[in-house]
């Protein structure tokens, strides 16, 4: 840009992140996401979620900035130097998943997730659950407190503390990682295909209800899901060069 890029700061209502929120509009003004050409959101990565789910329609790049306790999707929160750092940031640009929940009642819901698709038992009782890609059944019964399907970007969140597999930005690939799985009991997930369309058939539904979330949007009582990467929709996220999404990716995987 010849300019400098007109910024929107968004910021999470925790009374820590306030004074932040005010030294940055002070020093840089606060433009309205839909005129910025950056959006900038102040948080931890539930806020940073909650920013991508918002405003994935207008396109716009997102630098997040941490003020939270977690903030794997964000860079180091500073109030000097940020257009300097906005002209230096490397861009990151991904798919999120399409969720399309099939409830026992019939009715039929769709959401998207940055992180993962996620099915959980409801209650006591173990979930059943068949599995399906691109129309063929891989498993017939899986036995299991849930099942979930990661992005690449999500692989270090629920899926990393489920077991599941750390992957590479750009690999092309989701992760299918199963949670508390008790038969079949050694399986302990598959690599996809980005491509790979994946359904789950809940057997058992009304002794065994199931719930199905898109990062924090909760279905309940689900009779099938079926999960697709978008063709369509994108978000791109900036990171500060000396620490990107692939560093990060790699540090988590080789620390101990």
């Amino acid at each position: 840009m010849d300019s400098l890029p007109r910024i929107a700061f968004l910021a999470s209502r925790t009374p820590e992140v306030q004074p932040q929120l005010a030294a940055l509009e002070a020093r840089y003004g606060n433009a309205p996401p839909g005129e910025a050409d950056i959006i900038v959101p102040l948080g931890g990565d539930g806020f940073m979620l909650q920013t991508l789910h918002r405003y994935l329609s207008l396109g716009k790049p997102i630098y997040g900035m941490r003020a939270g306790s977690v903030g794997f999707l964000l860079n180091q929160l500073e109030v000097e130097n940020l257009h300097e750092r906005l002209a230096k940031a490397e861009a990151t640009t991904f798919k999120p998943l399409e969720m399309i929940a099939t409830t026992d009642g019939g009715g039929s819901v769709g959401a998207l997730a940055f992180n993962e698709v996620s099915l959980l038992r409801q209650t006591k009782q173990a979930a059943k659950i068949r599995v399906y890609l691109n129309g063929t059944a891989r498993l017939d019964e899986l036995v299991c407190d849930g099942v979930l399907v990661s992005t690449p970007a999500g692989s270090t969140a629920y899926n990393l503390s489920a077991h599941g597999p750390i992957l590479p930005l750009g690999s092309a690939v989701l992760a299918m990682t199963p949670i508390s799985p008790f038969r079949p009991r050694r399986w302990r997930g598959a690599i996809l295909r980005n491509d790979t369309e994946v359904r789950f058939e809940i057997l058992d539904a009304w002794k065994r209800p199931v719930s199905a979330t898109a990062d924090s949007f909760e279905v309940r009582d689900v009779a099938e899901v079926v999960i697709r990467e978008s063709a369509e929709r994108t978000v791109t996220l900036l990171f500060d060069a000396e620490h990107n999404m692939e560093e990060r990716i790699l540090d988590e995987q080789f620390t101990v």
